[in-house]
C-alpha cells in the first residue's frame, strides 16, 4: 500500500461530490491487504480501498449537509435488481472491491441516491459505522429471530457485536457468544451476551450444547470468517434451525460436516452485503437503540494508514477507523 496524491474527482450528472471524514477498515479491506483478494476476483491495477465511510456534499444543492455513503451500486434493471435484490446484481459495482476505487481519499463522486443525510449529533465515526450496522441489520434478518429464541453468535468483531445487540432487540432471551480473544468476550457481555466462551478448536461446542441440554440454539450466526466458527455453528444449532454465514474466510473454500446437517435437515443462509437497510440503520441508533460508537477503538489519519491497517490486522482492538 501507498499514499499519493491523484486528481479531484468530477462528479457524472447523477453524482456529487463527498468530502470523506471517516473510513471504517472492515474485514474485507484487510484480505485485499493481505492476500490481494476477497476470493472471487484479483487485482490487475492499483485500485483504492475503503467501503464503510461517511462524510460532508461538497458539491449540489444539498452541499454542506453530512452523509453516510451506500457503498454498492446496483444496475436496478436485472432480474435480481428488479425483484427486489439489488444486493444480488451481477452488474454492480461496489466501492473499495477491485477495480473500483473505495473512499480511503479526501474527496469521491458517488451517485446521489446512494448518499443518505445523518442527524447532526452523529459523529463522523457513526457516519461510517453505519455500513457495517446494515450488513448486520441483513444478517438478522436472514435469521427471522421471534421473541424467546437462543441464539448463538460465533465471532465477536464488529459486526458480531451489533448482531449481539440486534439479536436482543428482536426478542432474543438466550445469546451465546464466542470470540478467540477475551477482550471482545468482555464487550460481548456489554452488548448484551447472556454467556461468553472463549473459543478454542471447536471445543466450546461441548459445552454450548451442554448448555442447552443437547437441543441446540434455534438460530446461530458465523461472523468470524473462520472454518471452526463454522463447525461450531453447524454442530450447536437445533434440528430445524437456521444457520447464518456472514464471515468472509480468507480461503474461498468453507467446509463442514454435510451428514450433521442434512441429518438436522438445517437451513443455511449466507449473508451477501445488505439491501435497503441504511434508513433502519440510522433510526436504531439515532434512537439510542443500538450502539455503534462504543465500538470504535482506535483512530488516526490518513497519513498513518499503515500503523492503522496494523492494528486491525493484529485485532488489537475492535474498529478501526481512518480519517482522510
Amino acid at each position: 500500500m501507498r499514499l499519493g496524491d491523484d486528481q479531484i474527482p468530477v462528479p457524472l450528472d447523477d453524482e456529487i461530490l463527498v468530502k470523506v471524514t471517516a473510513v471504517g477498515i472492515c474485514g474485507s479491506d484487510l484480505l485485499w491487504f493481505s492476500e490481494a483478494t476477497t476470493g472471487d476476483g484479483g487485482i490487475s491495477k492499483p485500485f483504492i480501498l475503503g467501503h464503510e465511510f461517511g462524510g460532508i456534499v461538497e458539491s449540489g444543492e444539498t452541499k454542506g449537509t453530512r452523509v453516510t455513503v451506500d457503498p454498492h451500486v446496483p444496475c436496478n434493471e436485472c432480474e435480481f435488481c428488479l425483484d427486489g435484490n439489488p444486493n444480488l446484481c451481477p452488474e454492480h459495482h461496489f466501492a473499495g472491491q477491485a477495480p473500483q476505487d473505495g473512499a480511503l481519499r479526501e474527496l469521491i463522486a458517488w451517485p446521489r441516491n446512494l448518499v443518505h443525510s445523518i442527524p447532526e449529533s452523529f459523529s463522523d465515526e457513526d457516519a461510517a459505522m453505519l455500513e457495517p450496522l446494515g450488513v448486520a441489520i441483513h444478517t438478522i434478518d436472514l435469521g427471522k429471530i421471534r421473541c424467546n429464541m437462543t441464539v448463538g453468535v460465533y465471532g465477536c468483531g464488529p459486526i458480531g457485536l451489533m448482531v449481539i445487540q440486534l439479536a436482543k432487540l428482536a426478542g432474543a432471551t438466550t445469546i451465546m457468544a464466542t470470540d478467540r480473544l477475551p477482550h471482545r468476550l468482555e464487550a460481548a457481555e456489554k452488548f448484551g451476551a447472556t454467556q461468553t466462551i472463549l473459543a478454542e478448536r471447536t471445543e466450546e461446542t461441548k459445552e454450548i450444547l451442554s448448555a442447552t441440554q443437547d437441543r441446540g440454539l434455534d438460530v446461530t450466526f458465523e461472523v468470524a470468517g473462520d472454518k471452526d466458527a463454522v463447525d461450531v455453528a453447524i454442530e450447536t444449532c437445533k434440528p430445524g434451525g437456521r444457520v447464518v454465514l456472514c464471515g468472509i474466510p480468507s480461503s474461498n473454500v468453507i467446509s463442514f460436516n454435510a451428514s450433521t446437517a442434512r441429518r438436522k435437515g438445517l437451513s443455511i443462509l449466507m449473508v451477501r452485503r445488505m439491501k435497503y437497510t441504511f434508513p433502519r440503520a440510522i433510526e436504531l441508533v439515532k434512537s439510542g437503540k443500538v450502539d455503534i460508537r462504543s465500538l470504535v477503538s482506535h483512530k488516526y489519519p490518513l497519513e498513518k494508514f499503515e500503523e492503522a491497517f496494523e492494528v486491525a490486522q493484529r485485532r488489537k482492538g475492535l474498529k478501526v477507523i481512518i480519517n482522510p
